[in-house]
């Protein structure tokens, strides 16, 4: 039959299947070359009714040849965004290792599964050893680890693993036994623990947001106060997560005091070091994770500031074995106790998925061609285009920084057009504002020649502001002065 030649064909021996693959290879590396010099623009923006026309996405009865595959493979490059450019900075990644890449290149040709030591010998031998040292990294000498897909879920690991310290018992019986789970976060922190809260069974409605200060860090005073009107209404206050650089201010909880306050009530302590946690990294900034120690876990995204291969997040806690513990269904099928191994290095247990993705290689390759020095100078020199940034935001007419000071290198700032310059800022002109931004990010779309958010921050008051977000490696103060000057060749006679 046609459907068994094709499968011939499919076959890696097939000297056209070879070809595509090298000819894909050939493409791809000189997409990242062309991206990385800036050759091309960071999007090639589309609406999606334009999107689909030039996509051909319909499937047909018949096979498509590789020819059309290898077509559709270089389409799909030309109208994806272009995350390796120095200019992308629109999300918390950006910039790739070519030995991250190598690392995550050989992952998917061995396409296996990160549960037992049977069918993933050498990651599990990488994980263990990577996981110890992260741990030693925040100091859990007897801590463990794992990989998560992505941090809300490293994030939700951690309330679970509260919630299962308090009562062992919910595994069997659920939440249905217990006085109210309450869980903390300042009001900053990320949106995953209301959708944890959700997903958990703990219910939206149970999550206390924490005021902050007036640079984000959450006030330690106000959430002690709210952990014991918790106490008071007959609830059990189950968790706090503390933040290490939010998601819009870069924002930096002080987790000594945080861990005051949960010690003095006995409340797990959560970091949410997603974005932040390459800070720990480096000796000039390492402050800004003083007392993680103290914390009962942590999520930590290497993705972001450490420009590992999107999706690179790790779930970090002390208490070595806790996480079996909570998760453990020994599955017959997977976890025979009877193994021709030691099978304590069946790790699938950990989590509360069955298979996993292996994002353990990418971060080894990451690691290994860094060191520990390179890991060190990728975070420091984020910091040091932020503080270029941040002087000359100072220097030009027209720019207003939204923080005093910033903590990690996200950058917010508004634009303000020549017409709105020197007047009286009441309601009318802030309104006025907000309008700037949504305008400049569309024309700056159109170009292709950069990718920047902005958004409102509701928590502080704040119309629309620009939020400048840097990670890539290959990113150097001129092209600092290079978003300043378009926006202001864009902005100036809005």
């Amino acid at each position: 039959s046609s459907m068994a030649s094709k499968d011939r064909e499919d076959a890696f021996s097939n000297p056209d299947v070879q070809q595509m693959l090298l000819n894909l290879h050939h493409s791809m590396v000189k997409t990242l070359i062309d991206s990385e010099t800036k050759e091309l623009p960071v999007c090639n923006f589309k609406q999606p009714e334009e999107l689909l026309k030039a996509l051909d996405l319909e499937i047909e009865k018949e096979p498509a040849s590789n020819d059309t595959i290898l077509d559709a493979c270089k389409s799909v490059m030309d109208y994806s965004i272009k995350t390796a450019s120095p200019r992308f900075m629109n999300q918390l990644y950006s910039g790739i290792n070519p030995s991250c890449l190598a690392g995550s290149w050989v992952t998917e040709v061995l396409n296996t599964n990160l549960h037992t030591y049977e069918v993933a010998p050498v990651f599990v031998m990488m994980e263990k050893y990577m996981m110890r040292k992260l741990s030693k990294l925040v100091g859990y000498d007897n801590g463990d680890g794992v990989l998560c897909p992505g941090g809300s879920f490293a994030n939700m690991l951690g309330m679970h693993l509260a919630r299962v310290q308090i009562d062992p018992d919910i595994k069997s019986k659920g939440m249905g036994n217990n006085k109210k789970m309450v869980l903390f976060a300042s009001s900053e922190a990320h949106y995953s623990i209301a959708k944890g809260a959700s997903f958990l069974g703990f219910g939206e409605s149970n999550v206390v947001r924490v005021e902050t200060d007036k640079i984000g860090m959450m006030k330690p005073d106000v959430l002690d106060q709210k952990i014991q009107e918790c106490i008071q209404q007959g609830s059990i206050p189950a968790f706090v997560m503390a933040t290490t650089g939010s998601t819009v201010l870069g924002s930096c909880d002080d987790l000594n005091a945080v861990a005051d306050v949960c010690e003095k009530h006995g409340v797990w302590m959560h970091v949410d070091a997603a974005w932040g946690g390459g800070v720990i990294l480096s000796e000039k900034y390492k402050h800004l994770m003083n007392g993680v120690h103290r914390s009962n876990s942590v999520a930590w995204n290497i993705h972001k500031m450490s420009t590992g291969l999107v999706q690179c997040s790790i779930f970090l806690t002390k208490s070595s074995g806790m996480m079996e513990e909570c998760n453990r269904f020994n599955a017959e099928y997977l976890f025979q106790p009877d193994k021709h191994y030691d099978v304590s290095y069946d790790i699938g247990d950990k989590t509360v998925q069955c298979g996993r993705k292996v994002d353990i290689l990418k971060l080894w390759t990451l690691w290994k061609s860094r060191g520990d020095n390179g890991m060190a100078k990728q975070t420091d020199n984020a910091f040091e285009n932020a503080k270029y940034l941040v002087d000359q935001i100072k220097k030009r007419e027209g720019f207003r920084l939204v923080l005093p000071e910033f903590q990690c290198p996200n950058i917010c700032f508004w634009y303000i057009p020549s017409r709105l310059r020197n007047k009286e800022e009441n309601a009318d002109w802030w309104k006025e504002v907000s309008k700037i931004a949504p305008q400049i990010k569309r024309k700056i779309m159109e170009d292709g020649s950069m990718m920047i958010g902005y958004n409102p921050l509701t928590t502080k008051g704040y119309v629309n502001f620009f939020r400048v977000i840097i990670t890539n490696p290959m990113t150097t103060p001129q092209d600092m002065d290079f978003i300043l000057d378009e926006m202001d060749r864009i902005g100036h006679a809005l």
